[in-house]
């Protein structure tokens, strides 16, 4: 337990090592602070972290632990990009 004294200005000083931090603080009841070193996310990301994205991003994880990794070949990889956009072309174009 550390005792801090409010300075005149109303802030107090946590200490170096949370410089820079954010931190949220809360007030259950008068006079008892709960300060939390928290990490905040951008309104723009906030959709990664709600669903469907969520359980999407999970099961891709998952899949990435269980699938071992492997050497791609790239000549092999292009050939068969290019080859599907040109089926998908064909395929706009016949309807």
């Amino acid at each position: 337990m550390n005792t801090k004294t409010v300075g005149a200005s109303g802030q107090i000083s946590l200490g170096k090592q949370y410089a820079g931090r954010t931190v949220v603080v809360e007030s259950p009841e008068e006079g008892v602070w709960v300060i939390r070193t928290a990490q905040v996310i951008p309104d723009n990301e906030m959709w990664l972290h709600r669903e469907p994205a969520l359980s999407k991003m999970a099961k891709g994880l998952a899949w990435a632990d269980a699938a071992p990794a492997s050497v791609t070949d790239l000549d092999q990889f292009e050939a068969d990009i290019l080859r599907r956009w040109e089926a998908s072309r064909e395929d706009d174009s016949s309807q």
